[in-house]
């Protein structure tokens, strides 16, 4: 799984012309699942998203975690984290996950972070979404699951 983290303030996320979802501080996420993923790389993907230090404690460092600021979470999901641009000028997707996998997988990852004490306001899977945010920093942290055996 591939997960892009935003430090943000207000934030929110429009579906046919409706608000779905909406924070007013905390971490816009953009989950993306790839074909060989599993439940293990959700959960271990929300342990990582929900104890990442990137909010400023009182000195000014990033040794805080989004529960500590009393911030919210945003996740949306992104088949596109997975697009191949090596070959020529349009994106390819193979390596995503099918739908129902990805809904699967994506679904876990929001509930892990709910059985980790986040409010977790979520877009709609498969759906066209415009999402409205303010990145504070910026910071933009890049996560993949693929990566736990050094964690």
């Amino acid at each position: 799984m591939r997960v892009i983290a935003q430090r943000v303030g207000p934030s929110y996320v429009v579906v046919e012309g409706r608000e779905v979802g909406r924070i007013e501080r905390g971490l816009l996420l953009y989950v993306g699942v790839g074909r060989d993923d599993t439940e293990e790389d959700a959960t271990f993907l929300a342990k990582k998203v929900a104890t990442l230090r990137i909010f400023e404690d009182a000195a000014g460092k990033m040794n805080l975690d989004v529960s500590s600021v009393g911030g919210e979470v945003l996740a949306i999901s992104n088949f596109s984290l997975y697009a191949d641009t090596s070959q020529g000028r349009r994106p390819a997707f193979v390596a995503a996950a099918p739908p129902d996998h990805a809904q699967k997988l994506y679904e876990h990852f929001c509930a892990s972070l709910r059985s980790l004490g986040l409010k977790v306001e979520t877009g709609r899977f498969r759906e066209m979404m415009a999402v409205h945010s303010v990145n504070v920093g910026p910071i933009n942290i890049i996560l993949e699951s693929r990566s736990r055996a050094a964690d």
